[in-house]
């Protein structure tokens, strides 16, 4: 209990804070600031910059907007960066709505509106490229808000965050608005070091309490025992021991399709059909008959509302799943919202749309689209058209709509609030791979859970399944510690604009106070310590392996050699294995088929692209499958020679991209290949033999040996051995443990030593190699300490592949080019398949720009070689998977017909099409010669009509 004294001190600051700015400012909103909203706005207010984590949802852009509110209450500018377009479109409407259309601006890739204004919402990227271009907006900036900022951990744009914060002039106060992360202090020490004063405020209270759910077949059991009040389990919370019961009881009761089995009922189809009978039809509800009766999507829908938790998000990691969700609840006939109200949707939505055209709109799927809002459901993705988007964005947000189907995009700091998330599964695709999603993921998605000021609680369910453990669950929805982790480096237009704005030298200081630095720096001192103590752990295993007949150091060295050749030797094998696997596909033709041995899609396929060579490496063939899928082989699902059992004809003019063109190539291939062919000849050769390279087959025993060299040696070590004085010692083997823990020591400390050498400087030291191959390529002068007039036109391009795109204007590659075709060889520097839209073939639509792709490849080439003799990351290769469609768009052809034939979705071709005009944008500006400039425009102007055009905010 409080003094008299302590209540009138905090009487005194709450009649102080009254009276401030930030007071005042407070005084607007109808609740009263949290403590850390208070501390936040008062570190702004006397001139301080500020890092505030707090989870999704407690409200921390207060902090952020109080900035804004201060900015024009003292003749400033206020720039507000958030990391992805959606988001800076909201922000914008939402301050607009409070300071007026008049004072805000918003400048992202594909919109420019107000952007003089006093307060300007904007992309990072926006920000960093005007910090380098000098322009007069950044005149009297006074504050920043970098929303989002823990998005620097993103392995692709992250760098971008560290760029901003280091560049930023030291009169600009930066408040940096982050999600709950577990070194939140050292991110803060950090930014003291290159901001100046910085307040780090760190809030873990949820102001909604969030409570955690698993849903098993139709019934929805609490995740924990006892959930404590804040929501959730916390460390060390127990799982509700009748979930797990449940679940095991299910399991127990499916067969091993995940069907459940009905102890007393009749088995096979009759049987199960009988016990589905009454029920919804098959599909219709999305997975249902899966694990335990796993409900459908419809079937969801209908219990939250049934149970008072709508409005929801699930969020389903696939675009597709997304948009089949929509298509299940049309099917299940769902409706969550009165007729009425869905009415007056459709009207919405008719006005928002007015200015595309009828047939676009077939294309883009708008039928269900209006169909299912009207129904009060929606899908939300980043392959949707943005202006569909945007339309459920707003709807969501103002409680019209009840269900949204979301990628994982969607927990982006867009302000898109629910009373419940669904999570489908705990595992997604990051890239590269399909991994389990991460603690810090898991509590970004279920944080949207729980509105302020609407509800008194959130609620995050997850549907269990037979790849759902309940354990893991609980981990992911208890673990409290995500650690921010930068990703930083140097890039080529990065280097070019540190050397012509500062210097080498200045560039290279300024590079070693990133926060990649100063992390590796910090992990250093660690791993410094763990060297000294392995040290003196080296000397204790020494002296414990010592032996009064001879050397054991030398004896155990011995034994160490033997076991390292005998598994080099192992190796070598293995490597002639996959050699001749590599030789036995350079040998397959277009039209041949053979069984792929292993992998998830082990089985026979159909060559359409045989081994192609370069640089060095040989890609494997491109295939179609026995389902129709094209894909190229990796190299672990061919460990051994393969052979072509049987040969079919692939039409001359066959388009792996078509999608019935594939399909029919199947069917041909499932007819003509025999379940179990018979082994030809030279395949049983193959087997008792070794096969050269001409074809011709090595019988066992004859031929050069590439182990027997090896096998003399290890013959010759255990000569040695067995002579040495120690192999006589009783207590050899003693001293070998000694010996063998003396080796995984020594090891480890050699290990972390040449961790410590390469963390030393290691950001100045990719600075250095860049700046080296810029200087080989002339793009810096003669000294290596000044921009060239190459430098000067790689400084005002930033794509990923600014280099290539460097090159591309220097060497004239572009020159011969019209419009069309500079939009569609652009498109290659922008383009990067996803992986459900195949390998899509370089279809190009002309001899120029099929001239300038094969010119383009060997500029790309020549980079990586020089890459790799320098050690930089390599630059991605090329892609014409896109020229052909948008050679047809600059031509003036329809949405439909340029997406024919394409696996390609309406909103990811807008979506990349901008990306288009963006860099389009940066060689009109970069361009040396005036009629290559003026043909960019001319691309940009042919690009922006129709739906790209419809769906720009200018």
């Amino acid at each position: 209990m409080s003094t008299p004294a302590q209540r009138f001190a905090a009487a005194q600051e709450r009649a102080r804070f009254a009276a401030s700015t930030a007071g005042q400012f407070a005084a607007g909103y109808d609740f009263p600031l949290d403590d850390f909203q208070v501390r936040g706005c008062r570190a702004v207010e006397e001139g301080r910059g500020v890092l505030v984590a707090a989870p999704t949802g407690s409200g921390k852009t207060v902090v952020g907007e109080f900035a804004v509110h201060l900015a024009l209450e003292t003749g400033r500018k206020a720039f507000y960066t958030t990391p992805i377009k959606a988001l800076s479109n909201q922000k914008y409407a939402d301050l607009v709505r409070r300071h007026g259309a008049d004072r805000v601006g918003l400048l992202t890739g594909d919109a420019s509106v107000n952007g003089e204004a006093p307060v300007v919402v904007m992309t990072t990227e926006v920000l960093r490229n005007m910090m380098y271009a000098g322009t007069t907006t950044l005149d009297g900036l006074g504050y920043v808000v970098m929303d989002e900022v823990h998005y620097l951990a993103d392995r692709f744009r992250g760098a971008v965050w560290e760029e901003v914060i280091i560049h930023l002039p030291e009169s600009v106060q930066v408040v940096s608005l982050s999600a709950t992360v577990s070194n939140a202090e050292e991110f803060g020490d950090w930014l003291k070091e290159v901001r100046g004063a910085t307040d780090v405020i760190v809030e873990e209270h949820r102001p909604v309490p969030l409570w955690q759910h698993m849903m098993v077949g139709r019934e929805l059991l609490d995740l924990f025992v006892d959930q404590q009040a804040t929501g959730g389990g916390g460390e060390g919370a127990r799982v509700n021991p009748r979930l797990l019961e449940r679940i095991r009881r299910l399991t127990r009761a499916t067969d091993r399709h995940g069907r459940l089995e009905d102890a007393g009922g009749p088995r096979g189809r009759r049987g199960r059909a009988r016990k589905g009978r009454g029920g919804p039809p098959p599909g219709r509800g999305g997975h249902g008959g899966r694990f335990g009766g796993r409900p459908g999507r419809a079937e969801v829908v209908q219990r939250l509302d049934h149970d008072g938790l709508l409005p929801a998000i699930t969020f389903i990691f696939s675009r597709a799943g997304c948009d089949a969700a929509v298509g299940q609840l049309l099917a299940w006939g769902t409706r969550l919202i009165p007729d009425e109200e869905g009415r007056r949707i459709r009207r919405i939505v008719e006005e928002r749309v007015s200015a595309i055209a009828a047939e676009d709109l077939g294309v883009l799927g708008y039928a269900d689209f209006v169909e299912g809002l009207s129904r009060g459901f929606a899908a939300h993705h980043a392959g949707m058209l943005p202006t569909f988007r945007e339309i459920v964005e707003e709807l969501f947000t103002e409680g019209r709509i009840r269900a949204v189907f979301a990628t994982e995009t969607l927990a982006l700091g867009i302000n898109m609030p629910a009373r419940t998330v669904v999570v489908e599964r705990l595992v997604k695709f990051n890239g590269e791979t399909h991994a389990e999603i991460t603690p810090a993921e898991y509590t970004q998605l279920t944080g949207r859970a729980g509105r302020r000021g609407i509800d008194v609680e959130g609620h995050a369910v997850v549907l269990a399944g037979r790849d759902v453990d309940p354990l893991a669950v609980a981990g992911l929805a208890s673990t409290r510690t995500y650690p921010l982790r930068s990703s930083f480096r140097p890039t080529y237009n990065m280097a070019v604009n540190l050397v012509a704005q500062v210097g080498r030298d200045t560039a290279r200081e300024i590079l070693e106070t990133s926060f990649a630095q100063f992390q590796a720096d910090r992990a250093v001192v660690g791993m410094s310590r763990r060297v000294r103590r392995n040290e003196e752990g080296l000397q204790g295993y020494a002296d414990a392996m010592r032996c009064d007949r001879g050397d054991f150091a030398e004896y155990a060295e011995l034994r160490r050699r033997i076991n390292a050749l005998e598994k080099q030797a192992a190796k070598q094998r293995s490597a002639s294995r996959r050699a001749e696997a590599e030789l036995s596909l350079e040998r397959l033709r277009p039209g041949d088929v053979f069984r792929v041995p292993a992998g998830r899609r082990a089985g026979y396929a159909v060559v359409v692209r045989d081994t192609q060579r370069g640089n060095g490496h040989s890609r494997l063939p491109t295939v179609v499958t026995t389902e129709g899928r094209l894909r190229r082989l990796a190299p672990d699902e061919v460990s051994g020679p393969v052979e072509a059992v049987a040969h079919i004809d692939v039409p001359r003019n066959f388009n792996a991209r078509n999608v019935k063109a594939r399909r029919d190539l199947a069917s041909t291939l499932r007819v003509r290949v025999p379940h179990d062919p018979p082994p030809s000849r030279r395949g049983a050769a193959a087997r008792d033999g070794v096969q050269g390279r001409a074809g011709e087959v090595r019988p066992p025993g004859h031929g050069p040996d590439p182990t027997g060299a090896v096998e003399d040696e290890v013959a010759e070590l255990r000569r040695r051995l067995k002579a040495h004085p120690c192999h006589a010692c009783p207590d050899r083997e003693q001293h070998a443990r000694w010996a063998e823990r003396w080796w995984r020591l020594q090891r480890e400390t050699e290990g972390l030593q040449r961790k410590v050498e390469g963390r030393t400087n290691s950001v100045a030291r990719t600075f250095d190699r860049i700046c080296k191959l810029l200087d080989e390529l002339g793009y810096l002068d003669d000294d290596g300490t000044a921009v060239s007039p190459s430098g000067q036109t790689l400084r005002r391009l930033y794509t990923e592949k600014d280099l290539l795109a460097a090159e591309c204007l220097r060497q004239g590659l572009w020159r011969r080019l019209d419009p069309a075709g500079l939009a569609a060889v652009v498109s290659m520097l922008v383009f990067e398949p996803r992986r459900d839209e195949g390998d899509l073939s370089p279809r190009v639509p002309n001899d120029d720009v099929w001239e300038a792709r094969e010119r383009m490849l060997r500029v790309w080439s020549a980079i990586e070689d020089r890459e790799r003799s320098h050690g930089l990351p390599l630059t991605g290769e090329p892609d014409a998977g896109m020229a052909w469609m948008m050679h047809r768009w600059a031509s003036g052809a329809r949405l439909d017909v340029v997406l024919r034939d394409s696996d390609i979705s309406a909103g990811d071709f807008v979506r990349r099409t901008k990306q288009v005009v963006d860099l389009l944008g940066q060689v009109a500006d970069a361009a040396p010669e005036p009629a290559l400039a003026k043909t960019a425009h001319r691309a940009v102007d042919a690009i922006l009509r129709g739906v790209v055009a419809a769906d720009r905010l200018d």
